[in-house]
């Protein structure tokens, strides 16, 4: 079955055009400020042009740069991120908004002093500018979960020297309006169409726009409005420098998460009355989790879809100006709230790191076709070490030099073997070059493990239907229920061989690990979709696979999981062996599902490698649900009732009807071997060549994609 050809829009409310102040848009879709951390000494290079035309090129309406500092290089997070505060920047800005025009879209420029969080402030001896001093700490137990090495590389940020703080005075308040509006001088100088001041995520506007960092009893504190005063005299300078040449946009938190005295949705909507009243043109809402080690996917990056739609209505509510909102808008998302009249723009930040192309697909009718973001967290996580965001799901994001995916001038027949995420994005790369493709897999369905991971994983499922919609597009032959076998390779006789079976999950090797009550993630999976056999498997398990196959609802994953919740015959107590991204998630799910879940895990860190700072709310979500989590454990055996284990030199002890060995998962691909031992070339990807996951199955697919 192949997508529909020039099929009509599917999303009018997003394709529709829009205005803000001077500026005329062509859709409702804005790219959002995403720190891409590619300047050199505040001057952009062409790999910044490169990525927002990219945007631009794929149709979206607005784009807006990533952090741009006012006052280069102080208040800066990155000496990567744009400089404002000097006219040798200015040819660099020109020639950016110059090549988004060419592409058909428009040019904001996000304008910041981060204030608090002002790093390269910090490593360059300066105090942080701040409204008062900081009367707390954070809490930031989460980087329990961290490695030595990822310690090392947040602190080198910072030069691992430790923050000292300004207090800003009236004469320092001065200085920010006059510097902020020379920076909108030389935005308007560049030929861009917008500028962004951004007033939210503890940066120093708002800092001063909330209650629990402005503790000022001048003319800067106290009231809201006095708390939004600095902000105003911003928009009211900027506006009045430019205000007939460029739209002015402002960025507030539609509410602050995680500590007492953040700014609520009441304060946002009064003060995006008076910010309409300096001269904004737009209010961009935004949310902010106060302390990024413990709710960072509270916000700025929520994980719930649509998080802040509500925040970004309510303040439409109480102004005249457009309003756009963001915080994980999906394409279906983002059209209600337009329809609904909850929003003017939708902003798609990680989206369209995810598929460049979203509008151009939207427009074209195929919103199947849009690669989806799984909410994994990889790219924000590079900006947490000032590196430059990479994406688990588009291996062209960050790649300093791309891979020639283009025609191929020698067309083979390439046999894939495995359908999971590497092999189906092999055959899928494969195929757009001209390739003839074959996939073969022994299970029932597409998407191997990844299909599995769906249950615990939800936001991976999206993957797995873009995967399968585009083997149906591109007409990809699949031999489902087929073993791959030497014999077969001959039989098909292909010019070249990918192998994608997977990793490999050993029994944990203590005394009891050959019990049937102790399972891998491979025989787990094999007894919930029903294809266990003989004894391999307890009889509640055996009985609920085959429950699930007679009844169908094994095909579906979102069934799975509503079903589970309230039908699971198994025992209550589980322990899951191995507390990396896998078993940590598994022992969430099934305590979500009324089990008593002990997780011991060797070493210090949970939930590797699983990206920062997912990684953090999902060991806190995992406590939540009452998994006792044990590091440093060693399992010492397993009974038919219980494990033994050991944390230093204490003994314990946990019952368990039910042992899941999440740890131990190699590589290995004993096929290819025997392949190449018979002269057939092969190639190998995702984690039966290196344990990578998701984002390591899809980038080596590209990897080998372009080479055959």
């Amino acid at each position: 079955m192949s997508m529909k050809k020039n099929a009509p829009a599917t999303h009018p409310h997003l394709l529709s055009p829009g205005r803000i102040g001077v500026m005329e848009v062509k859709n409702r879709v804005v790219l959002p400020a995403m720190d891409m951390n590619l300047c050199v000494d505040g001057e952009i290079e062409q790999g910044d042009i490169d990525h927002y035309v990219a945007r631009a090129r794929g149709g979206t309406g607005l784009i807006i740069t990533g952090a741009s500092a006012i006052a280069f290089p102080a208040g800066t997070a990155s000496l990567k991120e744009p400089g404002l505060s000097d006219d040798k920047f200015i040819p660099g800005l020109r020639a950016l908004a110059d090549a988004v025009h060419a592409a058909g879209s428009k040019l904001c420029v996000q304008s910041t002093h981060h204030g608090k969080v002002s790093r390269i402030d910090t490593r360059q001896g300066r105090a942080l500018l701040v409204p008062s001093e900081p009367d707390y700490t954070l809490d930031m137990s989460a980087l329990a979960d961290n490695t030595g090495e990822e310690l090392a590389r947040m602190g080198a940020v910072t030069g691992g020297k430790q923050p000292s703080h300004h207090v800003a005075t009236l004469e320092d308040l001065a200085w920010l309006v006059e510097t902020w509006t020379a920076a909108a001088v030389r935005v308007m100088q560049a030929g861009a169409d917008a500028i962004e001041i951004h007033c939210a995520h503890g940066y120093i506007l708002g800092a001063f726009l909330n209650r629990r960092d402005n503790l000022r009893t001048d003319q800067y504190g106290g009231s809201l409005e006095n708390r939004a005063k600095l902000a105003c005299e911003v928009i009211s300078s900027v506006k009045a420098a430019v205000g007939d040449k460029l739209a002015v946009l402002v960025r507030v938190a539609g509410e602050e998460f995680g500590q007492e005295g953040g700014l609520t949705s009441e304060e946002a909507c009064a003060a995006s009355v008076l910010f309409e009243q300096a001269g904004a043109d737009a209010i961009h809402v935004t949310g902010w989790g106060r302390n990024p080690f413990a709710n960072f996917t509270d916000g700025p990056l929520p994980n719930k879809v649509g998080a802040y739609v509500d925040l970004a209505a309510a303040v439409k509510k109480h102004v005249s100006i457009p309003v756009i909102a963001v915080g994980r808008v999906l394409p279906g998302v983002g059209e209600r709230a337009l329809a609904e009249g909850k929003a003017d723009f939708v902003s798609m930040g990680r989206q369209l790191l995810a598929d460049p192309e979203i509008v151009n697909k939207l427009a074209a009718g195929t919103p199947q076709a849009i690669r989806p973001c799984i909410n994994c967290y990889v790219c924000v996580q590079e900006n947490f070490w000032d590196d430059s965001p990479i994406c688990a799901v588009n291996p062209a994001l960050g790649r300093q030099t791309p891979l020639d995916l283009g025609p191929t001038r020698s067309r083979k027949h390439v046999l894939v073997v495995g359908a999971g995420p590497g092999g189906l994005e092999t055959a899928r790369v494969l195929t757009e070059r001209g390739h003839r493709v074959t996939v073969v897999d022994r299970s029932d369905r597409l998407g191997g493990t990844l299909w599995f991971s769906t249950l615990t994983t939800p936001d991976n499922e999206q993957l797995l239907d873009w995967l399968t919609s585009e083997v149906e597009r591109l007409d990809i032959e699949v031999r489902l229920g087929t073993e791959a076998t030497p014999e077969l390779v001959r039989q098909i006789n292909p010019d070249h061989v990918v192998v994608a079976t997977g990793a490999t999950r050993g029994r944990p090797a203590v005394p009891g690990g050959d019990l049937p009550h102790v399972h891998t993630g491979d025989t787990l999976r094999d007894l919930l979709l029903g294809s266990a056999d003989g004894d391999n498997g307890t009889r509640f398990m055996r009985t609920m696979g085959k429950l699930g196959k007679l009844s169908g609802v094994t095909k579906s994953p979102e069934a799975i999981r509503r079903l589970t919740r309230t039908f699971l015959p198994m025992g209550k107590d589980v322990v899951v062996i191995g507390g990396s991204l896998v078993g940590l998630e598994l022992a969430e799910w099934l305590a979500e599902r009324g089990r008593n879940v002990v997780l011991v895990e060797e070493g210090q860190a949970l939930g590797l490698p699983m990206a920062m700072p997912r990684r953090w709310t999902a060991v806190r979500r995992a406590g939540e649900e009452g998994v006792v989590l044990h590091r440093r454990a060693t399992v010492t055996a397993i009974t038919k009732d219980h494990v033994e284990f050991t944390v230093g030199d204490q003994a314990h002890t946990a019952p368990a009807d039910l042992v899941i060995h999440a740890a131990d998962t190699a590589s290995g691909a004993p096929l290819a071997e025997l392949l190449r031992e018979a002269g057939v070339p092969v190639d190998v990807v995702g984690d039966a060549a290196e344990v990578g996951y998701i984002e390591g199955a899809m980038h080596s697919a590209w990897d080998v994609a372009a080479t055959i």
